[in-house]
């Protein structure tokens, strides 16, 4: 039964992931996804009302944990800041970041998340 819990929580979640990939620029689809939990890139954080998606990025001098995919209620997936970012700790990563629209800026900011770029995109 505990084998199955994940299966299950992933597709609880998936109309919040499919939602929040609409917003990802094509980079991943749902079975993208489920690959990455599968082969443990990626980690799923569910909770009743959202859900978020991470990967451990590593860069010859830090390493992040990235929030690439977040979807539900803002104020679940704001909830969940916390316990993120104390996994990321216990994984070594020296910070988070995240790519989102830029309507992030206000709810993230009283968590001590801070604008460092935009990201710009141009298909080829």
């Amino acid at each position: 039964m505990a084998k199955d819990a994940p299966v299950n929580e992933l597709e609880r979640c998936r109309p919040w992931i499919e939602a929040a990939l609409e917003y990802s620029g094509d980079t991943h689809t749902f079975d993208d996804i489920v690959e990455g939990l599968a082969e443990g890139r990626m980690q799923l954080w569910p909770a009743p009302r959202g859900c978020i998606v991470t990967e451990l990025v590593v860069y010859p001098r830090k390493k992040y944990i990235n929030i690439f995919l977040a979807g539900g209620e803002l104020d679940q997936i704001l909830d969940m800041d916390g316990d993120v970012k104390a996994w990321a700790k216990e994984q070594g990563c020296d910070a988070a970041m995240m790519s989102g629209r830029i309507g992030w800026k206000k709810p993230l900011k009283p968590l001590g998340w801070e604008l460092l770029q935009a990201h710009f995109v141009k298909e080829i």
